[in-house]
């Protein structure tokens, strides 16, 4: 690449950055002055349990599940609010500022709770809570009308996932789905544990560790060998209203 020397000083200057910002263009390369990028994140793990009341430094202290973009951190747990029962929490702080919490996606006797995350650092923001059964009240099943599993099926005591997408302006649950395994011999409800999510624009990639037996993207329990667990993935729409595809090593 060649330049005019015979330019003057500013003109030769400006020449220069308009072609070097051409150059970082064709490169795929932000200039820095416009570098604001956004990080997707997902983080699974084990709940934690605080109040929305607690300030943001006593949250961040028990190193639960959270997601961050920019000034803006997202954790999901849970409050134990008797002997016997939790409840799911999920915050939203802005510098350090709650700018909304809520506590009122499950306030019945089901033991359930707050574990995992996945945001986009836009509009796109999925959680994932654990149920034990359903019991009288205010639980997920209100967000499930129409989606892939409505509600958590019969039985109780195993504990199985829910994943909910949710506004990230205001908490707002926007719809949900159920996700669980299903025993063969009897139909009842098994174990299921959310281990990872990914997105790709469309669909919702859920990885799960699955009892006996993973259910097929009809809801129906897959047939499978070995032993239990199974390592399963099933692919989701961002609607949750359907399931295009569902698989584990050992099973159909």
């Amino acid at each position: 690449m060649s330049y005019n020397h015979k330019l003057p000083k500013n003109l030769a200057f400006l020449s220069l950055s308009v072609i070097l910002g051409a150059d970082l263009a064709i490169a795929g390369i932000a200039p820095l002055a416009v570098a604001q990028t956004t990080t997707v994140q997902s983080s699974i793990g084990s709940a934690v349990t605080f109040t929305c009341n607690d300030s943001e430094a006593t949250i961040k202290a028990k190193n639960g599940p959270k997601v961050t973009n920019g000034s803006t951190t997202i954790y999901i747990g849970y409050q134990q609010v008797s002997s016997s029962n939790k409840d799911p929490r999920i915050v939203r702080f802005d510098n350090g500022i709650k700018r909304w919490c809520r506590s009122d996606y499950e306030t019945t006797g089901d033991d359930g709770s707050g574990y995992g995350l996945f945001w986009d650092g836009g509009s796109v923001l999925y959680g994932v809570f654990s149920s034990t059964g359903s019991q009288t009240g205010n639980d997920f099943r209100r967000f499930a009308y129409g989606r892939w599993l409505t509600s958590y099926g019969s039985g109780g005591g195993p504990k199985v996932a829910i994943i909910a997408r949710i506004d990230p302006s205001n908490g707002n649950v926007n719809y949900a789905t159920f996700l669980t395994a299903k025993k063969p011999n009897d139909g009842k409800t098994n174990s299921l544990l959310v281990t990872g999510l990914s997105w790709n624009g469309a669909n919702l990639t859920v990885r799960a560790t699955s009892w006996w037996t993973p259910r097929r993207t009809n809801t129906s329990a897959m047939n499978c060998s070995g032993s239990s667990p199974y390592q399963y993935t099933a692919v989701f729409t961002g609607d949750l209203t359907k399931m295009n595809s569902a698989s584990a090593p050992t099973c159909s």
